[in-house]
């Protein structure tokens, strides 16, 4: 039994079907990359090492209907949640947003839309439109975060604060659809009194489900060159098991862990190389939890304060 809440036992709880997330690229942008904010992107960013279809010149129905088939011929009575993932998908303006939401949701077989974007991308508008949705598709708000240390944001170019972050999720709550927070563990310059932080500040808001990530590198990045050049600490597959641990001990029993290791596309991917599946990472996870007699939520606590 798995000593931690994952979306795959969310998804089983919540429909009598088969749910698939199918991944798509709406053709976003970010304000970190196309000039307003800065340039570049994340230093880490290869949205290709991640999303199947980013930067693909096909239309959003055109990616869609790949995936459908593929995923119909496992299983004839499953459903969709559309998966807008790819780069900032809500920094547009809100006619442009509405006419993909709507495109994403009259597909077939979807019963949810799952939206990630920036927390600088999140508007009082921009909220009031995803609401509007609530009734037709159950709906996730996945909102970037990383880390919740402005000294680490400014290091790999996010061009926002973490205050932001937290005025996002605050503002977001309550909408009718479940908020994502997305982190990413093992980044430049961050210990794991700094990491595990990061889980205690998120642990007191209003967030529904996490992603971990952990940090890669990818080629024709600017972390790329940083790594050639011994800048970069990696995490191996062992010492990554034992932080997820840690991390997940830390989280509220409620919140759904979505992911503890990212689906990558080891073509765009320079290192850490592991050899293990995404299944064994869950399972070594979990013993190591089973080792130390612990589950998610032993260490988390409602009131905590930590410090800035």
């Amino acid at each position: 039994m798995l000593r931690f809440r994952t979306f795959s036992q969310y998804l089983k709880g919540k429909y009598p079907f088969k749910v698939f997330k199918i991944a798509l690229d709406a053709g976003f942008t970010c304000p970190n990359r196309d000039g307003v904010k800065g340039e570049g992107g994340c230093t880490y960013c290869l949205n290709k090492s991640f999303s199947p279809y980013a930067g693909e010149q096909i239309t959003l129905k055109e990616q869609f209907n790949k995936s459908y088939n593929f995923y119909k011929s496992k299983d004839l009575n499953s459903k969709f949640i559309v998966y807008l993932q790819a780069y900032s998908n809500t920094y547009a303006p809100i006619k442009i947003l509405k006419q993909i939401y709507d495109e994403a949701v009259s597909f077939p077989d979807v019963i949810g839309l799952s939206i990630a974007t920036r927390p600088d991308c999140i508007s009082d508008a921009v909220l009031d439109l995803l609401e509007s949705y609530t009734n037709k598709v159950d709906l996730w708000l996945e909102i970037g975060c990383e880390s919740t240390h402005n000294k680490t944001l400014q290091l790999i170019n996010r061009c926002h604060t973490y205050e932001e972050f937290e005025d996002s999720v605050c503002k977001s709550s309550n909408r009718g659809f479940r908020i994502v927070a997305h982190t990413i563990f093992g980044l430049p310059g961050e210990s794991e009194g700094d990491m595990l932080t990061s889980v205690k500040r998120l642990s007191l808001l209003p967030v529904d489900d996490i992603k971990i990530h952990h940090l890669y590198v990818s080629p024709y990045t600017e972390m790329e060159k940083e790594y050639q050049k011994g800048e970069i600490k990696l995490l191996s597959v062992n010492e990554w098991v034992e932080l997820c641990s840690k991390i997940i001990e830390h989280l509220p029993p409620s919140v759904v862990i979505q992911r503890i290791v990212g689906e990558l596309n080891g073509k765009y991917v320079i290192a850490p190389l592991w050899e293990k599946s995404k299944t064994e990472i869950i399972r070594l996870v979990n013993k190591k939890l089973e080792e130390r007699d612990s589950h998610q939520g032993k260490l988390f606590e409602n009131k905590l304060q930590v410090s800035a």
